[in-house]
This record gives C-alpha cells, structure tokens and sequence, in this order.
C-alpha cells in the first residue's frame, strides 16, 4: 500500500496524549468568566477517559498545567490548582472503583503542601488499578524532563557507576517520565494551535499528530474517534522505507 494510504484493519493507539487547549476562548464565545472555562474543561477529562478506555486505549496521558504557566494572572493560576486538587479529591475515588490507575508526572515541589499531598494520597488509592492508567502532567515541560533525565546520568558518572561511553538513547530513554509506559501513538492538540508547547518532546519523537479546531470543552466522543481514524489511516514507518530521506521512493 502506498503511504498515505487507508489501512481499515489497522490497530487503534496503545496510548494517547492531548494537549487541552481552548478552555478561555470556549468561556469568551459564550460570555462567561475563564473559571468556567476551565471547570467546563475538568469535566471534559472523565467523558474521554470513559471513552477511551472503551476504545482500547491503555494510557491517556494530559498536558494539564505547563512548567510555563506559572506565568499566568496569580488568580487564575490559584484557581486552576484549585480545581486540580478538587479534581484530585472527587475523582480518585472512581478511578479506584472503574481500575483506573492515576500518575502524575512533573515537578511538585512549587505546589501548596495540601496539593502535594492530594496528589499522593490519590496516585496511592489507584496504585492497584489494571484497567488503564491516566496521566496529569502537571508543572511539566519537554525541556525539564530531558534536563532531569540527563542529570542523574551525570550524577551517576559523576560518582563513577557508569561510563560516559555507556550513555545511550535507550539507556537516557529509561530515565524519562513515562518511561515505563508504550510510547505515545497519538498526541492531540485542541483548539487549533498547531504546535506541542514544549510537551514529551522526547516521548513525542515518532507520536501521530493531530490538530482540531474544536476547543477541548467541545472534545467530545466524536473527536475522538475522528482522531483515532486519522491515526488508522497514517503509515507509520519509524524512519524506515518511504518515510523521507535518501530511502523515499526506492
């Protein structure tokens, strides 16, 4: 088949990840506040995670708050970790109950001592769960995590446990978030911004894209299947032939 081609029996992605964008021009359009644009968005999260798991997806993982976005107006800043720790609180119980097990990838230590403790307390109760896994990247970034990953090879050559010679991509591979998880299929981003905003850069490396113009409180069901068709319909070659360079076309 040729690239570009439809391949109707082709798997669905493994894993998922989205860039939820969209949540304040949703709120403008309809004359309300942006905090009710961002609880609209909260609320978008358990209808995808549902359906995703209906969809054989084994991980969704979701950009929630950027390592950037600790410049955002002090009060809305407030007021999105306010609604992640009563996220936290209200939906780990169901995580629980349906087997779906939470992680939070990213920094910590700039969260209040009480969204700390939030987050552990619910990434402990799911630990168990075996029906999917969600992830929050929260005060997250591609570049953080890359820099993170490169220190603690450092610090392990420094202390003479390893040998530069011995630094591979697998071997710097296994020190990302994520690490543990299947690749990343699939990487959304809603509201028709098309770039990844420093999000799993790394991880992102051979990821489908997909752009919508659908703000993410309108992401709903259908959009998701929309994406997962044009993820089916891509040939993914992984650098191999017909995927650019000296091997197109031969």
């Amino acid at each position: 088949m040729s690239a570009g081609g439809t391949h109707a029996g082709a798997p669905g992605p493994r894993h998922i990840a989205i860039i939820m964008d969209g949540n304040g021009r949703w709120a403008a359009r309809r004359g309300l506040s942006p905090s009710a644009g961002h609880k609209a968005g909260v609320e978008r999260i358990r209808d995808l995670l549902s359906a995703c798991r209906d969809r054989g997806v084994e991980v969704l993982t979701l950009f929630a708050f950027s390592s950037e976005n600790w410049q955002r107006p002090p009060k809305e800043v407030e007021l999105l970790m306010g609604l992640f720790y009563s996220y936290l609180r209200k939906e780990a119980r169901r995580m629980r109950e349906e087997g779906v097990r939470l992680r939070v990838i990213g920094r910590r230590d700039r969260f209040s001592p009480r969204l700390q403790r939030a987050i552990a307390s619910a990434e402990e109760s799911t630990r168990g769960g075996a029906g999917g896994e969600l992830v929050i990247a929260a005060d997250y970034g591609g570049r953080w995590d890359i820099a993170r990953a490169a220190r603690e090879v450092a610090e392990e050559v420094a202390a003479g446990e390893r040998s530069p010679e011995s630094i591979t991509e697998a071997l710097l591979d296994g020190y990302m978030q994520l690490a543990d998880l299947p690749p990343v299929d699939l990487l959304i981003r809603s509201s028709g911004e098309q770039r990844i905003s420093n999000f799993i850069l790394w991880q992102a490396a051979y990821s489908e894209f997909y752009f919508t113009d659908t703000l993410w409180p309108d992401f709903d069901e259908s959009e998701l299947d929309a994406a997962i068709a044009a993820y089916r319909r891509r040939d993914r070659r992984f650098g191999g032939r017909g995927e650019g360079g000296v091997v197109a076309g031969v």
